[in-house]
């Protein structure tokens, strides 16, 4: 029986441990945040943008038709990035087939990491899973957001009680945060994509995506700066 010697692969797993510890730095720091001034992190920004959105388009039932072209739009864009990642995943599972003719070009760069076919597998299943992660969320994007588009439409009455605008509302923003987590998905491909050419190619990137995602606030007045 083949017993794992981790000691080969110690490069690649502090690599791994550092890129997790500095997005989870980023995830704290971001909630942090947006606890101290949601107005200054555009995702809780937008969030309350939703909420106000749907209070005013279910007020005034003239706005319905621009109501529906907005989420078919969010819904256009959901389908786009869902059939970009299938696409993407197609590229992955060629890669597998390929593994040994292009590993020896991908790891020429690679100083610090393994160059062992077992963890380049590895690296491209971490990148398959990822990437049906993003597909799962915008697709759950596209579903509640298909279900917002019927809500909105119902008028008040006093046996629809449980239309309410805030009901509605947060539907709007749970398809939203699907949506949100599929971009960020993609967003953390770069660091998995870098590591196939080396532990500390993924270093870098990841300090780079973090520097960029992170909000710059500017006290007077705050700045909608933060990626969605």
């Amino acid at each position: 029986m083949n017993t794992i010697n981790f000691a080969e692969y110690a490069n690649d797993l502090i690599a791994v441990l550092l890129v997790v510890a500095m997005i989870f730095g980023y995830q704290v720091q971001l909630r942090r945040l947006a606890r101290r001034n949601s107005a200054a992190v555009f995702a809780s920004a937008a969030t309350l943008a939703r909420s106000a959105w749907v209070e005013t388009v279910m007020a005034d039932h003239n706005d319905a038709l621009l109501a529906v072209q907005t989420l078919r739009n969010s819904s256009m864009a959901s389908s786009f990035l869902a059939s970009t990642a299938i696409l993407l995943m197609v590229g992955v599972l060629t890669l597998t087939g390929q593994a040994k003719s292009l590993q020896e070009a991908w790891h020429f760069l690679n100083v610090f990491g393994t160059l062992g076919p077992a963890l380049w597998l590895t690296k491209l299943l971490c990148i398959l899973l990822l990437l049906f992660y993003a597909f799962f969320n915008f697709v759950n994007a596209i579903r509640v957001t298909n279900h917002v588009g019927y809500m909105i439409s119902i008028k008040e009455a006093p046996g629809r009680t449980h239309f309410s605008h805030a009901m509605v509302a947060s539907q709007l923003n749970r398809g939203s945060q699907f949506f949100s987590v599929g971009v960020r998905s993609y967003y953390y491909l770069v660091p998995l994509i870098f590591w196939l050419f080396g532990p500390l190619y993924m270093i870098v990137s990841t300090v780079i995506l973090v520097f960029v995602l992170l909000p710059k606030i500017d006290k007077t007045p705050p700045q909608f700066l933060q990626r969605d």
